[in-house]
């Protein structure tokens, strides 16, 4: 089985799809899964290439038992081609994603990170950029639901497949 590939997408890439990345990983590694996939984030701005994220990102991840290991990217046009899920974490970098679409196959390939949340289904994750360590755990808290339930939907529809 070729690997799922996976890129989580934000504006700077140093708080949000950083997070949404390793939170993922993480739970792959604890089901035993991280084989089967490519993992990356980025964002679509270049405000941030090759940065490391956001202290405050880092800090909260570390306090979840989450570790980050990530160096910032700008998102391309090759991402398109490459990855077969983009997960965008809100409306304006799903549009600034979309606006590089040469190709209207790859439509489908590109969504809101919380089209998989149980509560705030479709809603952006808000930019805790600007908040205190209160906006970073609510958004620890969105991604660790929605990196859950976007699992469980490939665990249903693409692992179990012969």
């Amino acid at each position: 089985m070729e690997k799922i590939k996976v890129l989580f997408v934000c504006l700077g890439n140093i708080c949000r799809s950083p997070l949404a990345e390793a939170i993922f990983k993480d739970k792959l590694k604890k089901k035993g899964l991280e084989d089967f996939f490519e993992v990356d984030s980025c964002g679509t701005s270049n405000y941030h290439v090759g940065d490391q994220p956001d202290s405050r990102t880092i800090a909260n991840a570390r306090k979840n038992g989450v570790t980050i290991d990530h160096c910032g990217r700008q998102f391309t046009a090759n991402d398109l081609k490459h990855f077969d899920y983009i997960l965008a974490m809100d409306h304006s970098n799903h549009h600034n994603i979309l606006r590089l679409l040469k190709d209207k196959a790859h439509t489908s390939k590109v969504m809101l990170m919380r089209e998989f949340d149980t509560t705030g289904k479709g809603e952006e994750v808000p930019d805790p950029y600007y908040g205190s360590e209160k906006n970073f755990q609510e958004v620890f808290e969105i991604l660790n639901r929605s990196t859950e339930n976007f699992l469980n939907h490939l665990q249903q529809t693409i692992l179990q497949k012969p």
